[in-house]
């Protein structure tokens, strides 16, 4: 049997073979770049650090982006990060989680400043970013999962979408059953369109 390609011939009707000329070098990037040339790429960051008794604790930090109703833009987020230090006097137990959820609520919240991801550009952004030292109650959870000390990285590149008049809660939370210092810390970023 010869040894033909069935499907990509220039005479077949299922011919697929790029036309472009142009093949070297091959330039791709992804959709957030375009947003932070455009100043519209914005980060949020909040840690949460205690030195913990000889009995241990426990250290929570909430991260929550809201989209405003009627703000005539969508929220698509880029990246998500975090983690937990760890600084022991001891051995210990420790446990660590991070949960996201959809329209979650979050208790004395603080109000954190959305950062321009373009250096010196003017441009603010229209979601409304909080943070707390409790966990988020309520709400719709789409990802639970446990830690272990050190740092998470999820990238979305826009694969999750906040529209008007909803929230995106990170929550990282840790303890120890010892003496030691313990920081979660968790960091959101995402461009408006």
């Amino acid at each position: 049997m010869p040894n033909h390609f069935v499907f990509d011939q220039s005479n077949s009707r299922f011919f697929g073979q790029l036309t472009n000329t142009y093949v070297s070098p091959g330039i791709n990037t992804p959709p957030d770049y375009g947003a932070a040339v455009s100043a519209r790429e914005f980060m949020a960051t909040f840690n949460n650090s205690s030195t913990l008794s000889i009995l241990g604790g426990s250290v929570t930090a909430t991260l929550q982006v809201s989209n405003p109703n009627a703000s005539g833009r969508t929220l698509y987020v880029s990246r998500i990060t975090g983690g937990v230090g760890v600084g022991l006097s001891l051995l210990s137990s420790f446990s660590g989680s991070l949960t996201m959820a959809r329209a979650a609520t979050i208790s004395s919240p603080s109000t954190l400043t959305p950062f321009n991801t373009q250096f010196g550009n003017a441009a603010t952004s229209v979601m409304t970013a909080r943070s707390s030292t409790s966990a988020a109650s309520g709400g719709t959870a789409f990802l639970s999962l446990p830690l272990n000390p050190g740092m998470f990285s999820f990238d979305y590149v826009g694969g999750l979408i906040v529209p008007e008049n909803q929230s995106i809660s990170i929550t990282v939370s840790s303890s120890l059953t010892v003496a030691g210092t313990l920081t979660s810390f968790a960091n959101i970023s995402w461009w408006e369109a």
